[in-house]
């Protein structure tokens, strides 16, 4: 083998940090940007918000930032998010494809944004600028911070513990009644339920020995009685059927006529059937076992689905998401000269700038350390600029959106037409992964509601003229359909396959079905009503 010398060119992009952390903010949901730039807050000295005492005009370049180095430039030029032109307002299809040719800092690196001299970008203008319809509101910890907030709200919810721990201090009991009623009330599960058997209970406290176990299982006998006897009824159930039982039982009046009572009785009865009967709401098997005429046995499901099955529903502490739009669409005109305007929603824009009087010592200051200060300078201008960047390409996405589901706007999601991610991505020169991060957990405001901007993109199905009809439009087709059926008699896949065909759309009946089943509409059989 000889050894020898040889020279080789290439060329390959590298991940710079700067490049890095624009690709993960570009991905971040409304929340995770929040926590995002309270945590660059808290690490970063020469960060801060811009809050409306101190106005932009007084952080010049001249008085506080150091001048941008060769290779910031260069870094900025290779990434793939530089905010290029994006109007406000889709008026036709040749203002989208003036956005699609706005060329990206890795594809043009001359393009680079028109960043004013501080390195400080005020991300949230004036309401002015935004109209009457998006009402602004500061992002700063001054002003209205004592109104609470959706999270502390959702906070402040009683559990199903506290509010059946309050109640069990208003009965008189022995000291181990009270502790047996503790413990089975601290283990329910959020349902209400009580997933483990008494024995199993106390087996796993009285260990060996056999006269404590029996002695604890006496006890948590008694205290399960009280426990089913508190409100919401069906608390400490061990089963469905035997909360629907405790709940019917619990409903049962003095002036209740024989009738009610009669169907009571039957509904007590089907509760004691199995359960898969009542789901079906087979009529005939229900009233062969309970020895009863069809007309009881509907009577007595009609009972049975006013109970609640789940008593600890309404008290479990479940994480409230507030979904905040990211993009605010707004009409403008009517009739045929109607257009769309589409605007950030500044609520959720941080104010963000470069710290004036830190800045302005590190220029002046050269001694030890001044190095790794410039880096963190560096790096929050970094900051500012990738947010800019994000929310830029946000809105570059959302007008092409907008441009190509216009239909949607103006006559809803019956008229959304088929689009896929790398329609927009070829519109507006950007790879198909980054249009995938814009659309993931980023929200629309449209007059129809607030939806995701991935609510936009559907699969196409063919029509009997050729052409594709949108799978979101099918979708919208399938449920009005069924909310126009007769509740008596409801149309079952097969039958909304031969509608949709009626309406020359070819939809198979396994297609309809698992459009059925995401948009949660239940069978046929079980949306026929009692």
């Amino acid at each position: 083998m000889k050894q020898g010398l040889s020279l080789r060119v290439s060329q390959h992009l590298a991940l710079t940090p700067q490049l890095q952390q624009s690709i993960r903010l570009l991905q971040l949901s409304t929340l995770e940007l929040s926590q995002e730039v309270e945590q660059m807050l808290d690490e970063n000295p020469f960060l801060e918000r811009a809050t409306d005492e101190a106005p932009r005009e007084e952080f010049g370049l001249e008085a506080a930032d150091a001048p941008v180095r060769d290779d910031d430039r260069q870094s900025e030029a290779e990434s793939e998010f530089a905010p290029g032109p994006a109007s406000t307002s889709v008026e036709s299809a040749s203002a989208a494809t003036g956005e699609g040719e706005a060329a990206t800092a890795a594809e043009a690196p001359d393009s680079e944004p028109d960043w004013e001299g501080d390195g400080s970008v005020d991300l949230a203008p004036d309401d002015s600028e935004w109209g009457g319809d998006a009402p602004a509101r500061s992002n700063s910890s001054q002003g209205d911070d004592d109104r609470p907030d959706a999270t502390e709200l959702a906070s402040s919810q009683e559990s199903l513990q506290s509010f059946l721990h309050r109640q069990a201090l208003a009965l008189r009991l022995e000291e181990n009644d009270r502790a047996a009623l503790r413990f089975l009330i601290e283990s329910l599960n959020d349902d209400g339920y009580l997933e483990d058997s008494l024995p199993a209970l106390a087996s796993g406290l009285a260990g060996d020995d056999n006269d404590q176990f029996d002695e604890l299982v006496h006890h948590f006998q008694v205290a399960l009685g009280l426990l089913q006897s508190l409100e919401p009824a069906g608390v400490g159930a061990r089963s469905l059927a035997e909360c629907l039982t405790i709940q019917l039982r619990a409903q049962r009046h003095e002036d209740e006529t024989e009738e009610e009572a009669q169907v009571r009785r039957t509904a007590l009865a089907i509760c004691k059937q199995p359960m898969e009967l009542l789901a079906k709401r087979d009529f005939k098997r229900l009233a062969t076992l309970t020895r009863s005429n069809e007309d009881e046995v509907r009577a007595a499901l009609q009972m049975i689905a006013r109970l609640e099955p789940k008593p600890g529903r309404r008290f479990v502490d479940v994480e409230r998401n507030v979904v905040i739009p990211d993009v605010i669409v707004t009409r403008v005109g009517q009739g045929g000269n109607a257009k769309f305007r589409v605007t950030l929603n500044p609520e959720i824009m941080p104010r963000l700038r470069v710290h004036d009087i830190y800045a302005g010592a590190l220029k002046s200051h050269k001694g030890e350390g001044s190095q790794a200060l410039s880096q963190r300078l560096q790096e929050a201008r970094w900051f500012i600029k990738n947010i800019q960047q994000r929310f830029d390409t946000i809105l570059r996405v959302s007008n092409a959106i907008v441009e190509r589901q216009k239909n949607y706007f103006v006559h809803g999601e019956l008229a959304m037409r088929p689009l896929v991610l790398r329609e927009i991505a070829d519109e507006l020169g950007l790879h198909e992964s980054t249009i995938s991060r814009v659309t993931t957990a980023k929200y629309m405001s449209t007059p129809y509601g607030t939806v995701e901007l991935k609510y936009f993109f559907g699969s196409a199905l063919g029509t009997e003229t050729g052409g594709n009809a949108s799978s979101t439009a099918v979708r919208a087709l399938i449920k009005q359909f069924v909310s126009a059926e007769d509740a008596k008699k409801p149309l079952s896949d097969s039958q909304v396959s031969e509608m949709l065909k009626e309406q020359g759309i070819e939809c198979a009946r396994r297609t309809v079905a698992k459009y059925r089943e995401a948009l949660r509409i239940a069978p046929a059989n079980l949306r026929k009503a009692l």
